[in-house]
């Protein structure tokens, strides 16, 4: 082969190999197109369109547009970690019966062509099935979700979150939370809620009670009638993550901290007939200028099973993380499927690792 050729290969694949690394971020959405089934008529109902940065960079949204004037749309401002979730909030006032298609055009930093997360169903004037806006059925009540999360918080805040409730009975319904945590308080409104209304309760933090670090969950249970008891049918996972306080850090400890890079933000196993067990391990980075403690490795699913071999990684040093996945487990638990590390790198406090699981369904 001619020198000057091997030449250019040799000057040109670093140059490549630093292109193809570098960092970019990756918006995906739940759904391209969110089934909304009957929805009243000028009646406002919100829903939110989920999405994921599965890149290796934070995620921003510029902009969130409606296609028409019958929408109002809510959008998060703060940068989306890679390997994190977030949610356009979408209110729809129909004023016209009948079926249609609505769009929600965004605009991120992952591409300069925008995104598109549409809308279907139907208008009605009385609406029959609520299987798409409440899907947890409980018998005689039914939830829109019995996943909550408090994510983000900062020691001394007080979050709140909402539970929307469809009675289902011809009788008035009284809702009552069981096991609350000391962390957790409830209020409800209205406190009976009337036959086919639909009622919320508000689950506010107290972080001050959170005991550690990191991540917090527990299950509470909603009692359906008096003397109901606990169990899988009625439990209502609880998540919080409670992050590191970096306020004190000036410019020129945060120019030396430690920083966070991570060979992948997700994975993907495929179980395998026989094997209880599958594992995948990626590499974690100090790409910083001083230690980086790994203060916290956490799983919200017990199918998910992880070991670090390092806790603290020096400067330009690297660690390895393997994450197991259990095939018994994987349907007889609530919780996302994703790993969680709490660093004392300021601009990666909290990193998720999503895992997605393969012919599971």
């Amino acid at each position: 082969m001619n020198r000057r050729l091997i030449l250019f290969f040799l000057l040109f694949l670093p140059l490549a190999s630093c292109l193809l690394l570098r960092a970019q971020p990756r918006f995906v959405p739940d759904s391209d197109i969110k089934k909304a089934g009957e929805v009243a008529f000028q009646t406002p109902r919100k829903f939110r369109l989920g999405f994921t940065n599965k890149g290796s960079a934070p995620l921003l949204i510029k902009e969130a547009k409606a296609s028409c004037d019958c929408m109002d749309v809510t959008f998060p401002t703060a940068p989306i970690a890679a390997g994190s979730r977030g949610e356009i909030e979408l209110t729809f006032n129909a004023n016209l019966l009948g079926t249609f298609y609505k769009e929600v055009e965004v605009l991120t930093n992952a591409s300069d062509k925008p995104s598109y997360i549409a809308i279907q169903g139907t208008v009605v004037t009385e609406v029959h099935d609520y299987s798409d806006e409440f899907p947890i059925d409980l018998g005689n009540v039914r939830l829109m979700t019995n996943i909550v999360e408090f994510e983000d918080v900062n020691s001394g805040d007080h979050p709140t979150a909402e539970l929307q409730i469809l009675n289902t009975d011809r009788t008035a319904y009284r809702p009552e939370l069981m096991h609350l945590p000391s962390f957790l308080s409830a209020q409800y409104e209205p406190e009976d809620i009337p036959a086919g209304k639909v009622g919320t309760i508000r689950l506010t933090l107290d972080s001050e009670k959170l005991t550690h670090m990191g991540l917090h969950q527990t299950s509470i249970y909603l009692s359906r009638y008096l003397g109901d008891k606990i169990g899988e049918t009625n439990e209502i996972l609880v998540s919080a993550i409670l992050l590191p306080n970096f306020s004190y850090m000036d410019d020129e400890a945060l120019a030396l901290a430690p920083e966070l890079s991570t060979s992948e933000s997700s994975v993907e196993m495929t179980p395998q007939s026989g094997k209880k067990e599958v594992s995948h391990t990626i590499v974690l980075t100090n790409t910083g200028k001083r230690d980086l403690h790994i203060q916290q490795v956490q799983v919200f699913n017990k199918a998910i099973g992880v070991r670090i071999a390092e806790s603290t990684i020096h400067p330009g040093k690297s660690t390895k993380l393997k994450i197991s996945v259990t095939a018994r487990y994987l349907h007889k638990s609530k919780g996302r499927m994703r790993v969680l590390l709490i660093t004392d790198a300021p601009k990666q406090a909290k990193q998720y690792i999503n895992v997605e699981v393969n012919g599971t369904s």
